[in-house]
């Protein structure tokens, strides 16, 4: 397709080669990607009233068709990163891509929700391959840490645009054609992407291919997935059961499994030295907690909105839009000044805002003023602008490039963790006051869950000095001396620049 050039055998360094313009095209591609993936998120959320109604779903199965498609996303993430690595960016990129506009179709004609639950985790496995090979194709082709901590503040706005766009059009179509045709929407974008990346995306892989760890991963679901499914279910089978056991159980050896068996391997899928690095840890704990709060702050808000303030899915996505518009005007202002100055000042914005904006929820009333909603709307809004993008500078800063995927992976799959378990708790939190059903008690139901989102934000605000200080940029240091010798000059020099720049 692109004659005799040699992009079959992109390698890292190529990304240098790239003019500015094709690079930015890159990036454009990429977004598109995020785009899907994140308008999905937004747009299903405004969905959930119709769909609980026309399927008769109790809270926990609108918290299931959340969570299936999160939990699978938050499972295959590393996966997709290493097998990116190995066959083929590329050509991983544009597998997800079909196999999310498959399963897009398929939720579309779903005839119950259990066929739902399972459609949301094709398409989610279709995800799964986008976002960390996307972030790798990027990190690949900007290889001067400004410019590409700028690409990463593009990258994030892109979050925004798609949670500006999700409650509007999602709001519109389940109103005007019905909950099916809000998976639609994915089609002609994600094949457009197909075309796009096929033509544009020059292909890259790891110099050194990594072998599969099928170990790895199954211990990953099971961690994962019985987690979530204990969370989600303890409302309705209570702590003690003997279910509820047995799933926290398996977690718990899932747990001690992978402590076990990743640092025995010499190429693990979870590499658990990364977490030597403070600011990569605490990039993953930050990830979990912001995006906790991301989506428990959308569960909430969703059936607030409609089924206790009675608005329609348009209505209240154009009520939302105070913390989209604000969501996607920060990132690349954010981006910039990780580039120029580190990640403390953006982290510590961050934190503030999503934390005050969450505070702002706890006392929510059935009256409550609109006005005072969209203020808090503004300010959740500003703080979720501001952490993305030193989430993922952080994450793939002084790094392996031969392992970009799998950084990414970690990092995107800390993302849909966080997602994941704030659905969860938030949603379990709340049935266990208002007795699984959707009605005026909910409002009183909703505030504890709205303190622990509060306390997500403080978390958040806290990791921006302990990820930033000298022992942790000291840490990151010695991680990179460890992970990649061979490139040990140019790992530090990237990891002391925003440093002197403080």
């Amino acid at each position: 397709m692109v004659g005799r050039r040699p992009n079959a055998k992109f390698t890292a360094q190529a990304g240098e080669e790239m003019s500015r313009r094709r690079r930015f095209g890159v990036l454009a591609i990429c977004c598109m990607s995020l785009l899907i993936v994140g308008i999905d998120v937004t747009i299903v959320n405004v969905a959930l009233p119709s769909l609980g109604k026309d399927f008769h779903a109790s809270v926990a199965g609108l918290q299931w068709v959340i969570d299936a498609y999160t939990l699978v996303l938050a499972s295959f993430l590393m996966l997709s990163g290493s097998t990116a690595d190995r066959f083929g960016r590329r050509r991983t990129f544009v597998t997800g891509l079909l196999v999310f506009v498959l399963g897009s179709l398929l939720c579309s004609l779903a005839p119950n929700l259990g066929l739902l639950v399972v459609f949301r985790m094709l398409q989610a496995l279709g995800g799964s391959m986008l976002n960390p090979v996307a972030m790798s194709i990027i990190t690949n082709t900007f290889t001067v840490p400004s410019e590409r901590a700028q690409a990463i503040g593009v990258w994030g706005a892109a979050v925004g645009v798609s949670m500006a766009l999700g409650p509007v059009v999602g709001g519109i179509l389940v109103s005007s054609v019905g909950w099916r045709s809000i998976f639609w929407i994915n089609i002609p974008i994600g094949l457009l992407a197909v075309v796009l990346a096929l033509r544009f995306v020059p292909e890259s892989k790891a110099p050194r291919a990594r072998r599969p760890d099928a170990v790895g991963q199954l211990l990953i679901i099971a961690l994962l997935a019985s987690l979530t499914y204990g969370i989600i279910e303890v409302p309705s089978h209570g702590w003690t059961s003997p279910e509820i056991l047995t799933v926290f159980a398996v977690a718990l050896a899932a747990l001690v499994g992978i402590l076990v068996w990743e640092p025995r391997r010499d190429e693990p899928l979870l590499d658990l030295r990364f977490f030597r690095s403070l600011p990569f840890a605490g990039a993953t704990i930050t990830a979990i907690a912001a995006f906790g709060t991301l989506g428990g702050f959308l569960f909430l808000n969703t059936l607030y909105l409609q089924d206790v303030r009675d608005l329609s899915a348009l209505h209240a996505g154009l009520d939302t839009l105070p913390m989209a518009a604000m969501a996607m005007l920060w990132p690349p202002i954010s981006g910039r000044m990780v580039g120029r100055s580190g990640a403390r000042l953006p982290l510590v914005v961050a934190g503030i805002f999503v934390t005050v904006g969450c505070a702002m929820f706890v006392r929510l009333e059935t009256t409550t003023p609109f006005t005072w909603l969209f203020a808090a709307y503004v300010v959740f809004g500003i703080g979720f602008g501001w952490v993305n993008a030193p989430i993922t500078n952080a994450a793939v800063s002084g790094m392996p490039r031969a392992q970009a995927g799998v950084a990414a992976g970690i990092a995107s799959t800390s993302r849909q963790i966080g997602q994941t378990l704030g659905v969860a708790i938030v949603g379990s939190l709340v049935t266990v006051t208002a007795g699984g059903t959707l009605h005026a008690q909910f409002t009183t139901a909703s505030h504890t869950a709205w303190w622990f989102l509060t306390g997500c934000g403080f978390v958040v605000l806290v990791m921006a000095f302990v990820t930033t200080s000298r022992r942790a940029l000291d840490s990151a240091r010695r991680t990179a001396r460890e992970l990649n010798p061979e490139n040990l000059g140019s790992a530090e020099t990237e990891l002391a620049q925003p440093a002197e720049q403080r």
